[in-house]
């Protein structure tokens, strides 16, 4: 396959990559807008909580300030109305801290808990006492607890926070004291997150991934929802499960009810059935679990919780919280190489400890790995070069009849032993390995304000484009490794498309732009090798005639 192909097939396939992610693939949804009023009832025959809409009331604010936290817990409630990332700063200004939960005039995203039953208990409209308006994780602890009081008719409800140090799981528990005669039955926690529709900070039309609800268990597996399906109600999901996690991710950042956690007890067990519901609620969209809890007697207590993981999509903290959690990291359909890729690019920057480093050597062993196919590949590509000659040759003397010239030509490559096609595999695999690398790349928090050399940020486009003009140069020059057109505008073509499909580079991530640098260096040093030291000295070479 000669040159003219081989980057049209590039063009074409990245190409349909772009075209999937601005017209097919969920676009940027809307951006709500809120009230200022609640209005709830309850349903006792099936405990489900029912919204007319999703306003909140606002009521008083507890602060909390952890190592990684600094979060805002609403008396109406208890509700966890924000959640700034202490470690990870905005997109617009890495000095302050990203706030993932949020609760302000435009965006909505919180972690909203209640209890329902035939007893009097606190839903997300009751108003909870804590015991001061602030509290500090001190460097002398491990844990810190925020308790808030709730007491009707002899039930007493303590909802309490448990944050923990270096960890961003916080355990939400309910305890219920029955100080009644009567027994307490029917009784069900829900433990929802509530969002509105809106993409977070950093989606553009050249970077788009999936934001909103999601779900695994042992047995679904991994599931996302559009927002669309939500509204709907048209969701396929189980009805009860005692393992895995439910709720929202977006770009980055995640927030999680974990139902089974690697260093907590299962939460789903004892008599305790947890469903996966997701209702829509007013004007958010919801995701969550709901736990039927089993008959508390009189004089008794009862307590269960539900861990949250709210905090950042990183490879380590997802694989050692719960089981299978990395996946929150879509790839989608590429997740086959994705996944590899990642996990050796977590290795290999453990050993150099910085993420365009690590990026250069696996691309150095990708190529490598590669190179028993790619040297095959362009032995192939030499050959078609070395055949120019005589091709020239057959098109002079059947200029007029294209059906003899391409029998002419069939018949020269089967007797020169030629794959007219084989120059092509190394683009084959290189491009899955591309797409695959970009999903990784894009999903990566870790490269999230990461800097190498003049580059702050290997998530962001290059600011001063040093490296895709970089690449724009590399790919010119390697047209000229590559058997050239005989017609001399298309020659002239395949020197300018090279250069002008570079531009889409512009937009992507330098991490990713930095790969595909290295990855071109590395082709044409490969290729030179191959065409200059490798054919040379191999039979399969073509003599060429003495002149």
């Amino acid at each position: 396959m000669d040159s003219r192909r081989l980057i049209l097939f590039i063009a074409l396939s990245l190409g349909l990559m772009l075209v999937w992610e601005k017209f097919i693939a969920p676009q940027q949804p809307q951006v709500t807008n809120f009230q200022t009023a609640t209005n709830n009832t309850v349903n006792g025959s099936n405990n489900q909580v029912a919204d007319n809409n999703a306003t909140l009331n606002s009521g008083n604010s507890i602060l909390v300030t952890t190592d990684l936290f600094q979060a805002k817990i609403n008396s109406i409630g208890g509700d966890l109305r924000d959640v700034d990332l202490l470690n990870h700063g905005r997109q617009d200004n890495p000095k302050e801290p990203y706030p993932l939960l949020l609760n302000d005039s435009k965006r909505v995203f919180i972690a909203q808990t209640g209890l329902v039953g035939e007893s009097a208990l606190p839903t997300h409209t009751a108003v909870f006492t804590s015991d001061k308006p602030n509290y500090v994780l001190e460097p002398n602890q491990k844990t810190l607890t925020v308790n808030l009081n709730y007491t009707q008719n002899g039930i007493n409800v303590t909802k309490s926070y448990t944050f923990t140090r270096g960890s961003y799981v916080i355990n939400i528990a309910y305890k219920i004291d029955n100080n009644t005669p009567n027994s307490l039955s029917g009784i069900s926690a829900y433990w929802r997150l509530l969002r509105d529709e809106e993409a977070p900070e950093g989606e553009t039309k050249f970077v788009h991934t999936f934001t909103g609800p999601a779900y695994y268990t042992s047995d679904a597996k991994f599931n996302t929802i559009k927002f669309s399906n939500l509204a709907k109600n048209d969701v396929s999901y189980p009805e009860a499960t005692n393992n895995g996690w439910v709720g929202f991710i977006q770009h980055y950042f995640t927030a999680l009810w974990l139902l089974n956690p690697y260093n907590q007890a299962q939460v789903c067990a004892n008599g305790v059935n947890c469903r996966l519901n997701f209702k829509p609620v007013g004007n958010l969209a919801s995701s969550g679990v709901l736990t039927d809890l089993p008959v508390i007697k009189a004089n008794s207590s009862y307590t269960v919780g539900v861990p949250l993981f709210v905090g950042p999509e990183d490879y380590k903290i997802l694989t050692k919280t719960a089981p299978n959690m990395e996946l929150t990291k879509d790839y989608g359909w590429v997740y086959i190489f994705s996944t590899p890729l990642f996990w050796l690019l977590v290795k290999i920057f453990d050993l150099v400890h910085n993420w365009g480093i690590a990026i250069i050597l696996l691309t150095l062993v990708v190529k490598t790995v590669l190179y028993p196919l790619t040297r095959a590949s362009y032995i192939s590509m030499a050959k078609m070069k070395a055949l120019g000659p005589k091709m020239e040759a057959l098109k002079a003397q059947h200029k007029d009849d294209k059906v003899k010239l391409q029998q002419a030509i069939m018949g020269l490559y089967r007797s020169e032993k030629v794959n007219p096609i084989g120059g092509c595999l190394p683009m084959l695999m290189q491009i899955p390995v591309f797409i695959g690398l970009y999903w990784a790349l894009l999903s990566s928090v870790e490269l999230r304000q990461a800097p190498f050399l003049w580059v702050h940020d290997l998530s962001l486009p290059d600011p001063y484009y040093i490296l895709p003009v970089i690449l724009a140069i590399t790919m010119f020059l390697q047209t000229f490794l590559n058997p050239p057109p005989s017609d001399p505008v298309q020659a002239k073509m395949m020197k300018i498309m090279p250069v002008a499909f570079s531009v889409m580079f512009f937009f992507f991530p330098a991490g990713l732009v930095l790969y595909w640098l290295v990855n071109n260096v590395l082709s044409m040093a490969q290729q030179w090798y191959v065409n200059n030291h490798v054919t040379l000295r191999r039979k399969d070479r073509i003599p060429q005639k003495k002149k």
